[in-house]
């Protein structure tokens, strides 16, 4: 059996530390960290026979691991429906600075309210529903999209989370989940 997708969350960027970070903040990663992340995911399309394509979110946290795959000879996808939530004005600000009421009312609103002005996270779940790949794909993309694939797995499309609290943690940086089997 083979899973549907392998999905790896993106390695640490530089300069995330105590901010909110989303769709407009396009952070780097070290050089060495995107490497070591492209070197992993090309041991497991070796040991786990895949194809070599990976698909990845366009912002740089991915994309640079993508470039690696692509330079040693991979197909590289970029696709925008990977990107992370968008997290309107509060993107790229510190946690700090941003009002406990402005985080109280996403809270109250979970699935509905776009946290800072930017996108829900119905609009997120519709977003991670709607990425189709072949049996065995493998991307990059990043822990709010990886949550919402996740969620879709275990609860269905259509069903959404009513309180924060319901909501499962984020992955690792640059650590893999599998969604789905294909037989």
């Amino acid at each position: 059996m083979k899973p549907a997708l392998l999905a790896w969350r993106h390695p640490r960027p530089e300069g995330a530390a105590g901010r909110c970070i989303g769709a407009r903040t396009d952070l780097p990663v070290h050089w060495r960290r995107a490497k070591r992340l492209a070197r992993r995911i090309q041991a497991t399309a070796r040991r786990e026979r895949l194809p070599h394509v990976v698909w990845t979110s366009p912002l740089r946290r991915c994309a640079e691991v993508g470039e690696w795959l692509r330079r040693w000879g991979w197909r590289h996808h970029v696709y925008a429906t990977l990107r992370e939530l968008d997290f309107g004005h509060w993107d790229g600000r510190p946690w700090d600075d941003i009002a406990a009421a402005e985080i109280d009312a996403w809270v109250e609103d979970f699935a509905a309210h776009a946290p800072g002005g930017g996108e829900s996270l119905r609009d997120l779940l519709r977003r991670a529903a709607a990425f189709h790949a072949p049996a065995g794909a493998m991307l990059v993309s990043h822990g709010g999209w990886m949550l919402a694939r996740r969620w879709l797995d275990e609860h269905g499309a259509g069903v959404e989370p009513v309180r924060a609290s319901e909501w499962p943690a984020a992955p690792a940086y640059a650590r893999c989940w599998r969604f789905g089997s294909h037989s």
